[in-house]
């Protein structure tokens, strides 16, 4: 946090707060008991954030996250562009899969958590990509992400509450254990309508979702 910033003093406790109480959550998914790979895993269950559902036989591409992994980062303008094109087609969803190596990717994912129980989480999900080069690798990243919640008009005390909680972590690790026991290694990793993705290039994505609509 910058010495020479003019922020409240209620603010700077709330923010350091945040910052302690989510570091703490940094180790939990991998603490987590983990699945074995090769099992029955549903890719999509109640609390998987859905960015656009196309009903019903629609085929649904999930992609398994790291907030701040470079490819992630690479990809999400890709993302957006597909779900513009195929609006209507393809159910979209994503998935928190933080890597070890990331030491702000759970942290990440907590604001993310936290926003999405105030019904903003696209926004923020949209908005940790965007400004990815902003708070990767950076010290302060929670201070960063609750001036976020901030700038989204967030009720703070509740996003407060919410990315310290018991409960974030471990809805994140959830995700992680189910991204395990699909045989997810890395990020992003994309399924479509089940089947992993093999990435080799941009398109990849894409050409899995005109075969499943071939189908």
């Amino acid at each position: 946090m910058s010495k020479n910033a003019v922020i409240s003093i209620a603010t700077v406790v709330g923010a350091i707060v945040v910052i302690v109480a989510v570091a703490l959550l940094v180790v939990r998914p991998w603490e987590s008991s983990q699945p074995a790979a090769g099992g029955d895993v549903q890719l999509l269950d109640e609390s998987t954030h859905v960015l656009d559902d196309a009903g019903e036989g629609a085929p649904v591409v999930v992609e398994f996250i790291d907030y701040e992994c470079p490819s992630c980062g690479q990809f999400h303008p890709i993302v957006e562009d597909l779900r513009d094109r195929y609006e209507g087609q393809v159910t979209f969803a994503v998935r928190y899969f933080p890597l070890e190596m990331h030491a702000n990717a759970v942290p990440a994912a907590a604001a993310a958590e936290a926003a999405a129980q105030q019904g903003e989480f696209e926004a923020m999900h949209a908005m940790l990509f965007d400004k990815q080069a902003e708070w990767a690798g950076t010290e302060d990243a929670a201070a960063t992400f609750r001036g976020y919640a901030e700038v989204l008009g967030l009720d703070l005390a509740a996003y407060d509450a919410a990315v310290t909680a018991e409960a974030t972590a471990d809805r994140i690790a959830h995700d992680y254990e189910a991204g395990v026991a699909a045989g997810v290694q890395s990020t992003p990793t994309f399924f479509v309508d089940g089947e992993m993705v093999e990435l080799q290039n941009y398109d990849d994505v894409e050409s899995a979702i005109q075969q499943a609509l071939e189908q």
